[in-house]
């Protein structure tokens, strides 16, 4: 759906929408969507400014970071951003931003896509690092096992081999001491 700046001028647009896995192109193969992004939103014109207010809800499927198991993750989001066109922008070489002007996005053209702005809200609301419970013990760093299913038979050192000069420091100081 494209919001159009010169029919959000006449009126608002009152968005109820629902996006079907796979229509939504995430710039990501980090996460899979899995059940149909549903919308509500309101998109009008202030002050030049492109203003859309509004909720969404889907759920993901990503990996676990420590076991690589497929974990589903439930996205639910309130957002209310600010778009005002690329051309406010001032053409010279540096442009200092103040506070205010890091809330505000920017777009080209005669309006924007609503898929895009989704497509950036549910990027934002996914986790930095996603567990698929609090007691994973993810993966032997030796053999590759899933040690939430079995364990395995490696053999476990106690120090890191290449450590070994260092420990034989250690040794040597301590008996001049």
């Amino acid at each position: 759906m494209f919001l159009d700046i010169k029919e959000l001028a006449v009126r608002k647009a009152r968005i109820q929408k629902t996006y079907p896995a796979g229509t939504i192109d995430f710039h990501s193969s980090e996460f899979r969507q899995v059940d149909p992004l549903e919308v509500r939103a309101t998109a009008e014109l202030l002050d030049g400014q492109i203003r859309i207010s509004g909720h969404l809800h889907t759920r993901i499927e990503l990996v676990c970071s420590r076991c690589l198991e497929t974990v589903v993750e439930e996205v639910s989001r309130d957002y209310d951003l600010f778009y005002q066109p690329a051309t406010t922008i001032a053409q010279e070489e540096k442009v200092h931003l103040k506070s205010d002007d890091t809330e505000i996005g920017f777009f080209q053209g005669d309006g924007l896509f609503l898929a895009d702005v989704l497509a950036e809200q549910v990027n934002l609301a996914i986790p930095m690092k996603v567990i698929c419970r609090s007691d994973c013990r993810g993966l032997c760093p030796h053999c590759g096992m899933n040690l939430n299913s079995e364990e395995c038979r490696c053999e476990i050192q106690k120090t890191d081999p290449r450590l070994a000069p260092l420990a034989r420091f250690k040794q040597d100081w301590s008996k001049k001491q």
